[in-house]
C-alpha cells in the first residue's frame, strides 16, 4: 500500500473508512459493517448530579488496527509510543468531528445535545489492537436527577459496529454518584443479522442524510434516583 493510500486509509477512521474496505482490508469487501469497535465509557457527573460529560475508549478490531499503525514506528524497534501515534491521534479526531464523533446525547426523542471538541485525546496499541480514548464535553450540563438520559454510540452508515465491552461497559465517575445508575441496552440481534445480509449497493444508495445506523444503536440511559445531599 502506497503512503498516500494509507493516508487515505487512516482519515477513515469515520466516513473515509471506506477507502480500507475497497483496499481489502475489511473481513467482507460486500457486506456491512466493515470495521468493528469495542466501547468502553464513561459518564462524568458533577456535584449537583449533572451530566458534564463522556469519556470514550474505543478499541478497533485486530484488522483494522493493523492497517491503521503501518509505517507509525518511526525508530522500528516494535514499540508505537504516544508521540508516533499522535498524528493519527488528530486525524482521527479530526475527522470524526464531521459525525459528531458518532456520540449522541440526548432526553427521550429530542434532538442530540451540543457538544464541545474533543479534549484529552490519545492513542495506544498493544500490538495487536488499537484503542482511542477521548472525552466529549457537554455544551451545557444535563440533569440526570428529574429524567432519564440516553447516551447512543453509533455510526449512522453502520459502516463501523460499535458494540459496548462485555465486561465493565460503562461507568460512572463524579463527586457525587451514589444513586446513580448506568445500563446498557442493546439493539435486537436479528436486526443486525438482517443488515449483515444487505448488499453494499443497498448502502451505496443511502443518502447523506440517512441514519440506516441508528437501529443498531447500544444507547446507555442514566439517571440518578435520589436528590444530592
Amino acid at each position: 500500500m502506497s503512503p498516500t493510500e494509507l493516508a487515505k486509509c487512516r482519515r477513515v477512521l469515520a466516513a473515509v473508512l471506506a477507502v480500507a474496505a475497497s483496499a481489502g482490508l475489511a473481513r467482507d469487501a460486500h457486506a456491512h459493517p466493515h470495521v468493528w469497535a469495542t466501547v468502553r465509557s464513561e459518564i462524568i457527573l458533577d456535584a449537583n448530579r449533572q451530566i458534564t460529560g463522556v469519556r470514550h475508549a474505543w478499541t478497533f478490531d485486530e484488522m483494522y488496527s493493523a492497517m491503521a499503525v503501518q509505517g507509525l514506528d518511526a525508530n522500528g524497534d516494535g514499540v508505537y509510543s504516544p508521540e508516533e501515534l499522535k498524528p493519527l491521534t488528530e486525524v482521527n479526531i479530526n475527522s470524526l468531528k464531521e459525525f459528531d464523533y458518532f456520540t449522541f446525547v440526548h432526553v427521550g426523542d429530542a434532538d442530540a445535545l451540543p457538544l464541545k471538541p474533543p479534549e484529552n485525546a490519545s492513542l495506544d496499541y498493544d500490538k495487536s489492537l488499537l484503542t482511542l480514548h477521548f472525552t466529549l464535553p457537554l455544551a451545557t450540563p444535563l440533569n440526570a436527577h428529574s429524567q432519564e438520559v440516553q447516551v447512543d454510540v453509533y455510526d449512522p452508515s453502520f459502516f463501523v459496529a460499535f458494540g459496548f465491552a462485555t465486561e465493565a461497559p460503562v461507568t460512572l465517575s463524579g463527586p457525587a454518584v451514589k444513586g446513580c445508575t448506568a445500563e446498557v441496552k442493546k439493539p435486537d440481534s436479528d436486526t443486525e443479522e438482517d443488515a449483515k445480509a444487505l448488499s453494499e449497493s443497498f448502502f451505496s444508495q443511502l443518502g447523506p442524510n440517512s441514519n440506516f445506523g441508528s437501529q443498531f444503536a447500544q444507547t446507555v440511559t442514566v439517571k440518578c434516583s435520589d436528590a444530592p445531599s
